[in-house]
């Protein structure tokens, strides 16, 4: 009895908080495989394949947006309310939702749980973590009302009673940066690139969804820039940066280009500009990627590698991160010792963590995009274009998804994983337990550059 009770401990212990996210999400994606292979997910009634409907679910719980089945024509309406589900649960998280359930419960949320959505929300310290996850509920639910009125709003002269629909199904896929659509053919949203109203409902979704919760709540508490934490200053700062200089920089390389060629000049900026967003992990496309010039396409590539920012529905090594490394480098330039930002000085660790970040991130990109060389017939700059959609949780493609091999899809599938719940994270799930070894070596000299 005794060796019985002493497993379960170890068995109990052994569940750091790392694992338990990522079982979480590994279960709500086979569970969302399973329902969404059955015949009634399928317009046609025979049912999807085991792996492309991993694949689907990957996507959703991920909040990707890459697809090897068109989710408007493939899929049922159940299977459509399936999916937009997995996107829900995915975007708020695993356990923010079963916080939720044990909160209606009136269940007491206990210091495992709340380790857990410590780590789950991205929060340095562990008092209101609990507070926070019902604040982005609340937060999720409204602003996907609002732009899911919006779209439906607009939507309705189109289709009538099923934009209603659609506008509130794709709110949700925008404010969680999923990318899925139902407009069939798997075009996205093409036919609204000069559309204001859709053009910016979605962004604003979009760009909501990826600024982070803790953000959110930050701006709304204090009301002044100043007087943000120095975590919202740099999302904030950052964001609008890549923004306006994604934009500007789509814009330059395709004015003239093929897939801009046809735009008026007021279409041409609003398809820079959507591009440039929607680049940050969100995956809906208003021009043919399939189209867009390489430069155009290495550009959205390092917009998709750095991706939204922490606490957010989005995926990407995160906007803070890449501020992060960039003040490293020009602190180190001017010859000045540490770093710091609007007047505030940033810990060792943290530099630590976001090289850490980068580094393991490109590592991930390349090996995949290496060994996917090997298993499709597709060129070396869509093929890293896909691995970057897929590791950024961004879904957007230059058309190659749907003729992806099965191996091929396997190491899309792992891709989307490993972004969704951060490669970090990942990585110490599996670390073995950490040795608390005291003794220091001497100091080394090892010459750089």
């Amino acid at each position: 009895m005794d060796r019985i009770i002493a497993l379960r401990t170890m068995l109990s212990w052994s569940l750091t908080p790392y694992r338990i996210l990522v079982a979480g999400f590994a279960g709500l994606i086979l569970a969302g495989a399973v329902v969404l292979t059955t015949p009634w997910a399928s317009q046609s009634g025979a049912g999807t394949s085991f792996l492309d409907a991993l694949f689907t679910a990957t996507s959703a719980v991920c909040v990707t947006g890459l697809v090897v089945v068109d989710t408007g024509s493939h899929y049922s309406l159940f299977g459509q309310i399936v999916v937009i589900l997995l996107i829900q649960f995915g975007g708020l998280g695993v356990m923010t939702v079963s916080t939720l359930l044990a909160v209606l419960l009136g269940k007491k949320i206990l210091l495992r749980e709340r380790l857990v959505l410590q780590e789950a929300t991205n929060q340095l310290e562990l008092s209101g973590v609990v507070r926070l996850t019902l604040y982005i509920i609340r937060v999720t639910l409204l602003v996907e009302f609002i732009g899911g009125t919006i779209l439906a709003a607009r939507w309705y002269g189109d289709f009538g009673a099923r934009g209603i629909y659609y506008g509130y199904w794709h709110g949700v896929s925008a404010f969680c940066n999923a990318g899925f659509d139902l407009f069939g053919g798997f075009k996205s949203v093409t036919g609204y690139v000069g559309d204001p109203a859709v053009v910016f409902a979605l962004s604003g979704l979009i760009i909501a969804g990826g600024i982070g919760f803790t953000v959110i709540a930050d701006i709304w508490g204090r009301r002044s820039f100043g007087r943000l934490s120095l975590h919202s200053k740099l999302a904030v700062m950052v964001t609008i940066l890549l923004i306006l200089l994604g934009t500007v920089l789509i814009v330059a390389f395709e004015w003239g280009g093929k897939a801009f060629g046809e735009l008026s000049p007021a279409a041409r900026l609003l398809a820079g500009f959507f591009q440039s967003v929607t680049a940050r992990t969100a995956g809906f496309n208003t021009v043919d990627i399939g189209g867009l010039r390489e430069g155009t396409l290495l550009i959205l590539i390092i917009l998709m590698y750095i991706g939204a920012s922490p606490s957010s529905t989005g995926g990407g090594i995160k906007t803070t991160t890449a501020a992060i490394i960039a003040a490293s480098v020009v602190s180190f330039i001017r010859g000045k010792k540490g770093v710091a930002l609007f007047k505030r000085q940033v810990a060792d660790a943290t530099i630590a963590k976001a090289v850490a970040v980068a580094v393991i991130s490109a590592g991930l990109i390349m090996s995949v995009t290496l060994a996917m060389t090997l298993t499709e017939e597709a060129s070396l700059i869509n093929i890293l274009f896909e691995v970057t959609s897929a590791f950024g949780t961004v879904g957007l493609s230059t058309g190659i998804t749907p003729t992806l091999s099965a191996a091929g899809k396997l190491l899309i599938i792992g891709t989307m994983f490993a972004g969704r719940v951060g490669t970090l994270t990942l990585v110490l799930s599996l670390a073995l337990k950490k040795r608390n070894g005291k003794l220091q070596y001497p100091e080394g000299k090892v010459i750089i550059g």
